[in-house]
């Protein structure tokens, strides 16, 4: 009986870190590659709006940040950096700076998305028509599967 208990606990465990472990490197292994640097800097030329995204946030830690320059023109947002690995990352335009989930939970309803981020090492994601950039004042990267806050930086 001991032996079968043993195990169970074992290959439990074993199977809850191949679990985890799935869920982290998926994200790495599909993720598309990202802009090179040439083509974001000439997207990132056309700014109207900046913001510095850092690892020194309340809500950041070692398996959620974000680091680099995020660029705003009138129908773009191009970030140049480097991200957290993970899944299911939004992009949010935020009324107000947050550097926790605990901060964005309240005002997520006011937020919106502006698209899905699919890379680590830099992105460019279309403003989907309609949005008011002068409404917001931040960009959110959020994991939506599980309701982490990787980064923010102000932009106005």
């Amino acid at each position: 009986m001991f032996r079968f208990i043993r195990f169970l606990v074992t290959h439990g465990i074993a199977l809850a870190i191949g679990f985890a472990l799935g869920v982290y490197l998926l994200p790495i292994l599909t993720a598309p590659k990202g802009p090179d640097a040439a083509q974001l800097d000439a997207m990132a030329a056309e700014a109207v709006y900046t913001a510095e995204l850092t690892r020194e946030l309340r809500g950041s830690d070692f398996l959620h940040w974000g680091e680099g320059t995020i660029s705003v023109t009138p129908t773009q947002i191009v970030h140049k950096g480097k991200l957290a690995p993970g899944p299911d990352y939004k992009l949010y335009l935020v009324p107000e700076f947050v550097e926790h989930e605990d901060e964005f939970d309240p005002i997520k309803a006011q937020s919106v998305i502006v698209g899905d981020v699919k890379t680590f090492d830099g992105f460019i994601l279309d403003i989907p028509e309609g949005i008011d950039l002068e409404a917001y004042t931040t960009v959110l990267v959020w994991c939506e599967a599980f309701g982490e806050f990787i980064t923010a930086g102000t932009y106005r």
